[in-house]
């Protein structure tokens, strides 16, 4: 007998919940519990976004050191995971920044109550690139690649979504759901005219998230 739609959604609920909450509630010495609830929420509206513990700690009547602690119960939970931005201290490049990403984008979904089909979806540019970037940091740690991982951005808003450095050389991926779309690359190829760059878009990423594609 086929599940309905409306059942599968409220398994996925209930498996968030136990997922998200019943093993960290138990593991960790959490003061505040609705205050993981409403972090996370925040986390799932922010990815591909920088983020900033001073303002989430501002949105969510905190402080910037709880958030701090919060977010790394949720890492060690392997919920999500941060991508720090990479710098060699040019004048033009941003520094100390972060960005939060979900090992799973149905636990995102979950947490914002968006169950909507794929051509529905307002947010499908952040989906997409919260999926390559997670499958390429899985496929790192997978093959126990001894890489370091970041993304790149300029003061003047140029980026580079996801960058690996393994033995001083670098590979870079910039991730677009439109692949009619071209992205803006020339900033960090001028400053960075060694690194690797590939594309990745619907189009090619099964050949991008192969290993051999680090090579």
């Amino acid at each position: 007998m086929a599940t309905k739609p409306g059942m599968e959604i409220e398994n996925l609920r209930n498996l968030g919940s136990d997922y998200l909450y019943k093993d960290i509630f138990t593991l960790h010495e959490i003061r505040k519990p609705e205050l993981i609830e409403k972090l996370l929420q925040a986390l799932a509206f922010q990815i591909s976004a920088e983020v900033s513990y001073n303002e989430l700690a501002q949105l969510l009547n905190s402080d910037p050191e709880t958030i701090a602690r919060y977010i790394r119960i949720l890492e060690h939970a392997f919920i999500i995971f941060r991508l720090p931005n990479y710098s060699t201290n040019q004048c033009n490049e941003i520094k100390r920044s972060r960005k939060i990403y979900f090992w799973d984008n149905g636990i995102r979904n979950i947490l914002l109550s968006d169950f909507r089909a794929i051509d529905l979806r307002d947010d499908i540019g952040k989906l997409w690139e919260n999926y390559v970037v997670s499958e390429l940091a899985k496929l790192r740690d997978n093959h126990r690649l001894l890489a370091n991982s970041y993304f790149w951005r300029s003061k003047t808003a140029a980026e580079i979504d996801y960058l690996e450095i393994q033995d001083a050389q670098i590979k870079a991926w910039e991730i677009k759901w439109n692949h009619k779309k071209r992205p803006a690359t020339r900033a960090f190829q001028n400053a960075y005219p060694e690194a690797k760059l590939d594309l990745i878009n619907p189009e090619n990423y099964f050949l991008n998230l192969m290993p051999g594609s680090r090579q």
